[in-house]
């Protein structure tokens, strides 16, 4: 396997918490760890001390509606000067914002081959912010930038079929997987348990995400009180921010919102819970779905992305039909009448995870890329003296 030289752009990454930029930061890591060289480009954040090897950060500004996620501004010159002194055999671009297109720039004119992954599905937020007129305009806008790739990679094979059929080129299933030494059951904290109001015979639902519209957080609150009727110990905790988070725990008091995790403070969060009711539509694969399996709770989900990919029906969890939601809240009905014990759901989420890890990613990724890199250039040995010349 030839090693790289890869540049990777992407507007969010650690300390940031959500799915691209965990996975952002997996293959990055990965990648090192396997050989390759990374320059790793992302807005510059305040928080975060400068001078990091390997890492070029760019002037930015907060996203409007997400104070803790930046889009990186021009000048880009700085950019293009670290571009061209580290000489990458290949660019991948993780977002499609100014830094992308800076970068796609850049190595669209120095012949550069690119390759991108469709992390997020903007096109679908727009009806979640009353704006599902520009759904066509967003989905142009995505089409147009990935279709100048000569790679986009793809979570889930039913979204690159969607893709496809929009009229986006080039595309190839990546995958995802889990760390289950983060999530794990083995980090469960009665202490914990304890704080968020959970007693002996209590069962904790959990939602764990961004707290915003495209999430659909009414859903999962609404399943946690129709589960209430039926059970009055069921207890929901929410753990995330976001920028509906203030309306949300004035309307439900009853409901625990822990705020934002990291690492293994997060791990300890799903592991103390005992159930993961995910209810967002907008996914294009769902890391959360995968960390709940490997800390072992017992997840509801819609039958699509990572859903559709991780749980069969019954056995490892429980999938409704997508955009059903009607079913979704009599299922999280029926688990509240069900008995206490799940373990067998529970035990068979962990083994699905176990079986799924970010190695497996990575080989895909270095498969995918190596045909899109340039010809090494020969290197022939030195030429001998006059005198040792096989025909002097």
């Amino acid at each position: 396997m030839r090693r790289l030289r890869l540049a990777l752009v992407t507007e969010t990454y650690p300390p940031e918490v959500n799915g691209v930029a965990m996975t952002n930061d997996r293959l990055r890591r990965g990648l090192e760890a396997r050989g390759h060289r990374v320059l790793l480009l992302r807005p510059r954040r305040a928080d975060r001390p400068r001078g990091e090897a390997g890492v070029l950060e760019v002037p930015s500004v907060p996203l409007p509606g997400y104070p803790g996620l930046r889009m990186g501004l021009p000048p880009f010159l700085r950019m293009h000067r670290a571009l061209q002194a580290f000489q990458p055999d290949l660019l991948h671009i993780a977002t499609e914002g100014p830094l992308g297109w800076g970068g796609l720039a850049w190595a669209r004119r120095l012949r550069v081959p690119v390759s991108s992954t469709f992390h997020t599905n903007f096109h679908r937020y727009c009806g979640d912010y009353g704006a599902s007129f520009l759904r066509g305009t967003a989905l142009g806008y995505l089409r147009a930038f990935h279709n100048r790739c000569q790679l986009t990679t793809v979570p889930d094979e039913r979204l690159r079929g969607e893709l496809e059929r929009a009229g986006f080129a080039r595309t190839a299933l990546l995958g995802r997987g889990v760390d289950i030494g983060l999530f794990s059951p083995a980090r469960r904290d009665e202490n914990l348990r304890r704080a968020w109001g959970a007693r002996p015979g209590d069962r904790v639902v959990l939602f764990v995400g961004r707290i915003a519209a495209e999430k659909n957080l009414p859903l999962f609150l609404e399943a946690v009180h129709r589960a209430r009727r039926e059970d009055a110990r069921i207890r929901a905790v929410v753990v995330g921010d976001g920028p509906l988070r203030q309306r949300l725990e004035r309307e439900w008091p009853g409901v625990v919102f822990a705020g934002m995790r990291h690492g293994e403070d997060l791990g300890r969060h799903y592991a103390s819970g005992d159930a993961f009711w995910f209810g967002s539509l907008s996914e294009t694969y769902g890391n959360v779905v995968a960390e709940a399996m490997s800390s072992g709770l017992d997840v509801l989900t819609f039958d699509y992305a990572a859903g559709r990919q991780l749980i069969r029906d019954g056995v490892n969890g429980r999938l409704v039909p997508e955009g059903e939601e009607g079913d979704f809240l009599e299922a999280a009905r029926a688990w509240a009448r069900e008995p206490g014990d799940v373990s067998g759901r529970q035990r068979e989420a962990r083994a699905t995870a176990e079986s799924m890890p970010w190695s497996r990613m990575l080989d895909r990724f270095e498969g995918l890329v190596q045909p899109l890199l340039p010809e090494p250039e020969p290197q022939f040995p030195p030429r001998p003296a006059w005198g040792d010349h096989p025909a002097a």
